[in-house]
Formats: C-alpha cells, sequence, structure tokens
C-alpha cells in the first residue's frame, strides 16, 4: 500500500505590523502666540509708562486705546470687544493670566487641535467683554480673564460630560476659587469673567461632547462661531 505524498509547506506569510494609531496634536502653538502677544502688549505698555512718568493708577496710553467700555461702543469702535482682551494692568495682572492659560492651553489645545482651541478662545473673549459691557458699561475693562475664564468652563463642562469630576483634578477647585475671588476683590470686572464662563461653558459643550453625542465636525466649529458674534451683536445693541 503506498503512502501520499505530504502536503507542501504552506508560503510564507508576510510579517504583518501593527496599524498606525493615531496620535493627538502635540504642541500649543496658538496659546503660545496669545501668551507672546499678551506680554509683547504689556511690555510695550511698561515701556511707555515709564518713559512718559506715569503713576500706577495712571491709564496709560496703550490701555486708553484698548480698553472697553460702552462710551468706546458708542462711539462705533467696536475693534475694542477684542482689543480689550490683549491689555492689562500691570504686569501681575498679565502675569496671572498667562499663567492659567499656559496651563489651560496645555490642557486644552492637544485634546481640540488648534483651530478648535483658537474659536474656543476667541468665543471666551468676546463674551468677557460683552459681559463686562452689560454689567459695568461705564467702567475701563480689560485683561484676559474673561477668556482665560472661558477655557476653564469649558474645561469643566468637558471633563463633567465625559463622566469625570473636576475636582478630582484640581480643575474644580481652580474654578471655584477664582469666581470666589472675583466676587469678593473689589475692582474686578464681574460681568467680564461670568460672560466669559458663559461663553466658554456652550462653547465647551459641542467642543468637548459625551462621547455619546456624536456630534459631527461642522457643529463643533459653528457653535463656537455662534456664541461668538451673538456676543458681539449684544454687546452692540445695547
Amino acid at each position: 500500500m503506498s503512502v501520499p505524498p505530504p502536503p507542501p509547506p504552506p508560503p510564507p506569510r508576510r510579517a504583518s505590523r501593527p496599524a498606525a494609531r493615531r496620535r493627538p496634536p502635540n504642541g500649543t502653538p496658538v496659546a503660545g502666540a496669545l501668551i507672546g502677544l499678551n506680554l509683547a502688549i504689556s511690555l510695550l505698555d511698561a515701556v511707555r509708562s515709564f518713559d512718559s512718568g506715569l503713576l500706577a493708577e495712571q491709564v496709560s496710553d496703550v490701555q486708553s486705546r484698548m480698553v472697553i467700555a460702552q462710551q468706546f461702543l458708542d462711539d462705533g469702535e467696536w475693534w475694542r470687544l477684542v482689543t480689550a482682551g490683549f491689555v492689562h494692568f500691570g504686569m501681575l495682572h498679565v502675569a496671572m493670566n498667562m499663567l492659567l492659560l499656559f496651563q489651560l492651553g496645555r490642557m486644552l489645545e492637544p485634546a481640540l487641535g488648534s483651530a478648535r482651541f483658537g474659536l474656543l478662545y476667541a468665543a471666551s473673549l468676546l463674551g468677557g467683554s460683552a459681559g463686562a459691557v452689560l454689567v459695568s458699561p461705564d467702567a475701563l475693562t480689560g485683561g484676559a480673564s474673561g477668556a482665560v475664564f472661558g477655557l476653564m468652563a469649558a474645561a469643566v463642562v468637558g471633563v463633567r460630560g465625559r463622566g469625570g469630576n473636576p475636582f478630582a483634578t484640581g480643575l474644580g477647585a481652580t474654578f471655584a476659587v477664582n469666581i470666589a475671588l472675583t466676587l469678593a476683590i473689589p475692582g474686578i470686572s464681574i460681568g467680564g469673567h461670568f460672560g466669559g464662563a458663559i461663553a466658554g461653558a456652550v462653547s465647551g459643550a459641542a467642543l468637548l461632547p459625551p462621547p455619546r453625542w456624536r456630534l459631527p465636525q461642522w457643529v463643533q466649529v459653528a457653535v463656537p462661531v455662534a456664541v461668538g458674534a451673538a456676543c458681539v451683536l449684544l454687546a452692540l445693541s445695547r
């Protein structure tokens, strides 16, 4: 009885490589540019104020050209809704805001991408300007605080929407402390801080939605754009 020949060996298998995973974007170019611009304007303001011999409580030429108040909007100077977010009253003011912007930028910009992070910042800044005009129309208001409050509020909304506890990360405590300081310290723009926080929270709900929402990308772009536009219209309609 003949024995059948053994079957031929299978062809060698090509080595397979694991599928490449998409890496989240690295770096914070928008946050870095915003920090650099704010610091540059504050340095220019300090140098010109020193040359002019201004006292600390006096309003400098740079500040007077960039701050916001209802009287400027009545004169058609709508661009102050933007410039007010880049001028500060002293180096401590800008240093505290930029420290928070640095920390929040490292948290949010890689997660959102630079373009959407920029939209969130812009909507929050405009919300802060609108809130400042609505609550304190006669006050000269400036600073990145409204935008920074918007970033904090968006981060809190995002963490909460994903089932996390903002207070477990320190984010919630930072936000709560800053709200308490806003209400307790005289001279701080309550409308600016709360206006920025509201704009940031609404934008953050679309930019950092719970996974079950499955929002299309165009919604994530349209919401902060609409929030920013609504803030401008609200400020200019008074």
